[in-house]
């Protein structure tokens, strides 16, 4: 009997740990997510006000930039300041091709 509430015990502390990890990682998931979907509609917003053609490939790359920078970071002016440099320095290259 004993054997068993000592496996019974082991049981429900791992299940509370294996929730603990899935729910950081899904709170993580679910950020980034959150953070990508406002990134890609700013930049795309951004490019178009600045009649500048933009392809899929390019917003994804600022907006993982963004999102790599922020977490270094946590600063939104900083990591949208670098990574706006970083794209214009990449679409300018792409134009003089």
């Amino acid at each position: 009997m004993e054997a068993s509430k000592y496996k019974f015990f082991i049981f429900i502390n791992l299940m509370i740990i294996v929730n603990f990890f899935n729910s950081h990682y899904l709170a993580q998931t679910k950020q980034n997510s959150i953070i990508k979907l406002f990134c890609l509609q700013s930049v795309k917003e951004e490019m178009l006000k600045a009649e500048i053609e933009y392809s899929e490939e390019s917003v994804n790359e600022t907006c993982e930039c963004y999102y790599a920078e922020f977490i270094k970071t946590a600063s939104h002016q900083d990591s949208k300041k670098k990574c706006k440099l970083e794209t214009q320095e990449i679409l300018n290259n792409n134009r003089k091709i």
